[in-house]
């Protein structure tokens, strides 16, 4: 997967999941807090897309966003059919950093993140330190967190259930893996089971 790297810092905003109907309509996974705002007619995304594909290195242009049953759904100038809309599934949306505009609740430049400390919550509310961010990969199915630990790398899938807390301030970001992410399986039983009382007499 690759995706063209302009100078600016870009955040990624959606990813087109699937066509939708005959006119080149796609349906739309957002990963802004501003749908309404970030999709009006004429803005331009940058595409990641696979080097392979006819979009590889281009931008494309909003032509008419709207809601269908509650779906996010945008046409692109250019893309009339669903053939056209077809070949821009999966494809991940960045747009460049507005400095001047207020931050998105949730949203992050890769760059915010690396560096940070990657902190461990425990179920008895205990936690640790057990890395720092290397990196962040863009993958369509999801972004991993690229973590280094002070042995290895370990990709933490970079969703809620896994990433509750990010807090750029404090420079750290809380995990709750499961089981086996950050430690061999066995190691992880070995440390769950109870300690077994001394025996008497």
């Amino acid at each position: 997967m690759a995706a063209a790297k302009p100078a600016r810092n870009q955040l990624r905003v959606g990813r087109l999941v699937k066509a939708h109907g005959l006119k080149g309509a796609l349906k739309l996974e957002l990963y802004t807090d501003a749908p309404d705002g970030r999709f009006v007619p004429g803005a331009s995304f940058t595409l990641q897309v696979p080097e392979h594909s006819q979009w590889h290195r281009k931008t494309i242009t909003v032509r008419e966003f709207r809601w269908m049953n509650q779906n996010p759904v945008v046409f692109f100038e250019g893309v009339d059919d669903r053939n056209s809309a077809d070949t821009l599934v999966r494809a991940i949306l960045w747009v460049d950093e507005d400095e001047d505009a207020p931050a998105e609740p949730n949203a992050w430049y890769d760059h915010q993140l690396v560096g940070l400390d990657v902190v461990r919550a425990f179920p008895d509310g205990e936690s640790a330190v057990v890395g720092k961010v290397a990196r962040i990969d863009h993958f369509p199915a999801q972004d991993l967190l690229v973590v280094k630990t002070r042995d290895d790398e370990v990709l933490v899938p970079f969703v809620a259930a896994i990433v509750p807390e990010v807090d750029v301030e404090a420079g750290r970001v809380v995990v709750t893996p499961p089981a086996g992410l950050f430690e061999d399986l066995a190691e992880a039983d070995t440390a769950s089971e109870p300690e077994k009382p001394a025996s008497e007499g």
